[in-house]
């Protein structure tokens, strides 16, 4: 099929907290649904869900107000320009009903599924990093000698990972990719995910106190 009207893609990585946003759905089958609330969160990372929720799910959402109802999965969260600011994916709540948690996937991801299958992908495909990290909390940044927690911390790396090829080493702090702080092993998968399998990411870094920057090449 052509020609069929579509809603462009927004910058989900320039939303912001208190954003006007509206949830458009088919809520409990009983027919299309427009609800309208906030952007509450965003880096909504790692596993959500629990009592009420279908599943809970390993990933990296924005969190709504706007009432995102069983039957709205799949859905648009649009901006107030009309633009795709992410699907709606689920919620979390007690009863089943929204209690004003809802989560969405970021347009940012959509677009990169969007963008493989329009080259004809048949299986949507993520960087590998091949590396372990883990968050860097107060106490793990006090014994670091770190300013701040934040970033993360490499534990581990596969000899063939794209990181060690950079220069990475168990030790090093990530703080940033392409300018985006990553506090956890999901944002950090996001970040490479947005950029694509044969992307490259630009990633700060913090090594024996100094900062530096280097550019990973994903495979």
């Amino acid at each position: 099929a052509r020609g069929l009207p579509a809603l462009a893609l927004a910058d989900s990585d320039g939303a912001a907290v208190g954003d006007l946003v509206l949830a458009i759905g088919n809520p409990f089958g009983v027919g299309q649904t427009v609800t309208s609330g906030i952007v509450s969160a965003l880096a909504r990372a790692g596993r959500v869900g629990g009592p009420g929720a279908a599943e809970g799910r390993q990933g990296y959402f924005i969190q709504t107000d706007a009432a995102v109802n069983p039957g709205n999965s799949g859905g648009a969260l649009v901006d107030l320009s009309g633009r795709l600011l992410g699907i709606n994916t689920m919620i979390v709540s007690r009863s089943g009903g929204s209690n004003g948690i809802g989560f969405a996937i970021p347009a940012n991801l959509v677009g990169q599924y969007v963008a493989q299958a329009e080259a004809g992908a048949g299986r949507f495909v993520r960087p590998w990093a091949g590396i372990d990290v883990q968050p860097v909390d107060m106490d793990l940044a006090e014994a670091l000698g770190l300013p701040a927690p934040g970033g993360v911390l490499v534990r581990d790396l596969h000899p063939d990972s794209p990181f060690a090829a950079a220069g990475f080493r168990t030790g090093d702090v990530i703080t940033l990719i392409d300018g985006h702080a990553v506090n956890g092993p999901a944002e950090l998968d996001y970040r490479l995910t947005v950029l694509g399998p044969s992307g490259t990411a630009r990633v700060a870094y913090r090594r024996d106190g100094a900062e530096a920057v280097a550019e990973v090449a994903l495979a």
